[in-house]
């Protein structure tokens, strides 16, 4: 991957070199490995670029794994016991703020995410008082105090796969918007647009179950990603938020 060294581009691509760097060294879960990150700077233009391995990707593959695989990255927890990343990084061309981070997971979610993204959003169409209820609630239900795991951050179908590795087909998962967070979020953005199949849960299961309450916050952790969306892409997605919204005020 390439880009001018002008704006944002360098520094996204050398987050994503960053991350993807991360999940590689817990040697659990199978990434395209990070080989170099770096910057040209002359004729014909200055340009940043970052080097990934090349896979092999094929029809096939176990979802078995695949979640079991990555209930296994997420034990590799934050060095310094920090919710957050060492870089800010990008959920999909947005920026993702990560730093300086903090020790407790509600003020992580409230600061980082859902607040960002209301910002973003002109508060998703909500009055203060309604946006103040529901930052206040998501904070109630982001009590159950989680490890900061080493999470994906932009686990939808698209970005998984499988590949042939040493003679084996593999899963393997790409492109991410990695940071220390709540291992359920990983999860939650499964179900936001498909494309994982029952085994896939009940290989994540088999390795770490997810504790009670995480159908509940997963909506929650959802509403970032749709109000991403209405960031990204604008149409329907700011009304799904809204419908998502009310669900967890009634919660």
């Amino acid at each position: 991957k390439a880009t001018s060294t002008g704006g944002e581009g360098s520094q996204m691509l050398q987050a994503e070199y960053l991350g993807v760097d991360a999940m590689a060294k817990t040697g659990t879960m199978k990434v395209p490995n990070p080989i170099a990150f770096g910057e040209h700077h002359g004729p014909p233009s200055n340009t940043a670029f970052v080097v990934f391995e090349y896979l092999e990707f094929c029809g096939g593959g176990s979802g078995y794994e695949l979640g079991r695989d990555l209930a296994r990255m997420h034990r590799s927890v934050s060095p310094d016991g920090k919710f957050g990343f060492v870089v800010d990084n990008t959920i999909g061309a947005t920026p993702q703020p990560n730093l300086p981070g903090t020790g407790m997971w509600a003020d992580f979610w409230d600061e980082y995410r859902l607040g960002h993204m209301l910002k973003l959003t002109y508060d998703a169409g909500l009055d203060k008082a309604t946006a103040e209820k529901l930052r206040s609630k998501t904070r109630e239900l982001l009590s159950h105090n989680p490890e900061p795991s080493l999470i994906h951050g932009d686990l939808w179908g698209g970005n998984k796969g499988y590949a042939k590795v040493d003679g084996k087909v593999v899963p393997v998962i790409f492109d991410p918007a990695t940071y220390y967070g709540d291992r359920e979020a990983d999860i939650a953005m499964t179900y936001v647009f498909g494309g994982f199949g029952s085994d896939f849960y009940e290989g994540y299961e088999s390795e770490w179950p997810l504790p009670e309450g995480h159908e509940k916050r997963k909506t929650v952790y959802n509403l970032y990603h749709i109000l991403n969306h209405e960031v990204l892409f604008g149409g329907m997605y700011l009304r799904q938020a809204q419908g998502m919204i009310d669900q967890i005020l009634r919660m």
